[in-house]
Protein backbone atom coordinates (compact mmCIF):
# COMPACT_ATOMS: atom_id res chain seq x y z
CA UNK A 1 0.00 0.00 0.00
CA UNK A 2 0.98 3.47 -0.76
CA UNK A 3 1.95 5.63 2.14
CA UNK A 4 -0.87 8.84 1.94
CA UNK A 5 0.75 11.35 4.50
CA UNK A 6 2.36 14.10 3.08
CA UNK A 7 5.87 14.84 4.62
CA UNK A 8 6.35 18.23 2.81
CA UNK A 9 5.81 21.43 4.92
CA UNK A 10 5.81 23.62 2.03
CA UNK A 11 2.61 22.24 0.82
CA UNK A 12 -0.28 24.49 1.66
CA UNK A 13 -3.80 23.81 1.39
CA UNK A 14 -6.93 26.02 2.10
CA UNK A 15 -8.67 23.36 3.50
CA UNK A 16 -6.32 23.96 6.67
CA UNK A 17 -6.67 27.50 6.19
CA UNK A 18 -10.77 27.36 6.54
CA UNK A 19 -10.76 24.91 9.22
CA UNK A 20 -7.85 27.33 11.53
CA UNK A 21 -10.64 30.29 11.07
CA UNK A 22 -13.63 27.83 12.06
CA UNK A 23 -11.64 26.98 15.15
CA UNK A 24 -10.95 29.96 16.23
CA UNK A 25 -13.99 31.31 16.16
CA UNK A 26 -15.59 28.69 17.77
CA UNK A 27 -13.22 29.46 20.30
CA UNK A 28 -14.14 32.96 20.21
CA UNK A 29 -17.81 32.45 20.32
CA UNK A 30 -17.09 30.22 23.59
CA UNK A 31 -14.78 33.25 25.33
CA UNK A 32 -17.47 35.91 24.53
CA UNK A 33 -20.52 33.06 26.14
CA UNK A 34 -18.44 33.09 29.30
CA UNK A 35 -16.95 37.03 29.95
CA UNK A 36 -20.72 37.98 29.28
CA UNK A 37 -21.92 35.27 31.72
CA UNK A 38 -19.39 36.47 34.08
CA UNK A 39 -19.25 40.52 33.32
CA UNK A 40 -15.46 39.74 34.62
CA UNK A 41 -13.62 42.51 33.00
CA UNK A 42 -10.03 40.48 31.84
CA UNK A 43 -12.71 37.78 30.47
CA UNK A 44 -14.02 39.92 28.42
CA UNK A 45 -10.78 41.27 27.63
CA UNK A 46 -9.40 37.96 26.69
CA UNK A 47 -12.86 37.48 24.46
CA UNK A 48 -12.13 41.02 22.62
CA UNK A 49 -8.29 39.71 21.59
CA UNK A 50 -10.29 35.97 20.37
CA UNK A 51 -12.64 38.05 18.19
CA UNK A 52 -9.50 39.91 17.03
CA UNK A 53 -7.48 37.24 16.29
CA UNK A 54 -10.14 35.09 14.71
CA UNK A 55 -11.22 38.34 12.27
CA UNK A 56 -7.71 38.48 11.41
CA UNK A 57 -7.19 34.48 10.15
CA UNK A 58 -10.59 35.25 8.42
CA UNK A 59 -9.18 38.33 6.40
CA UNK A 60 -6.01 36.07 5.62
CA UNK A 61 -8.24 33.23 4.58
CA UNK A 62 -10.83 35.69 2.73
CA UNK A 63 -7.27 37.30 1.29
CA UNK A 64 -6.30 34.20 -0.04
CA UNK A 65 -9.64 32.03 -0.77
CA UNK A 66 -10.67 30.29 -4.03
CA UNK A 67 -13.85 32.15 -4.30
CA UNK A 68 -15.53 28.76 -3.62
CA UNK A 69 -15.90 29.34 0.14
CA UNK A 70 -18.44 32.70 0.26
CA UNK A 71 -21.08 31.15 2.36
CA UNK A 72 -18.56 29.73 4.77
CA UNK A 73 -16.66 33.03 4.83
CA UNK A 74 -19.74 35.23 5.16
CA UNK A 75 -21.28 32.86 7.95
CA UNK A 76 -17.76 33.20 9.90
CA UNK A 77 -18.45 37.19 9.29
CA UNK A 78 -22.01 36.86 10.81
CA UNK A 79 -20.80 35.26 14.16
CA UNK A 80 -18.08 37.34 14.91
CA UNK A 81 -19.95 40.21 14.45
CA UNK A 82 -22.36 38.54 16.42
CA UNK A 83 -19.79 37.95 19.11
CA UNK A 84 -18.19 41.47 19.07
CA UNK A 85 -22.14 42.92 19.47
CA UNK A 86 -22.63 40.68 22.06
CA UNK A 87 -19.54 41.94 24.02
CA UNK A 88 -20.42 45.22 23.55
CA UNK A 89 -23.44 44.99 25.01
CA UNK A 90 -22.22 43.16 27.97
CA UNK A 91 -19.57 46.32 28.50
CA UNK A 92 -22.13 48.56 28.68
Amino acid sequence: MENQHNDNPEIHTGYNDLAQVEVSIQSAEKMVGSATMSLDQEAMDHAERAISNARSLLNDAKSSGTGLDTDFLQNCELTLSQCEHQLSEARK
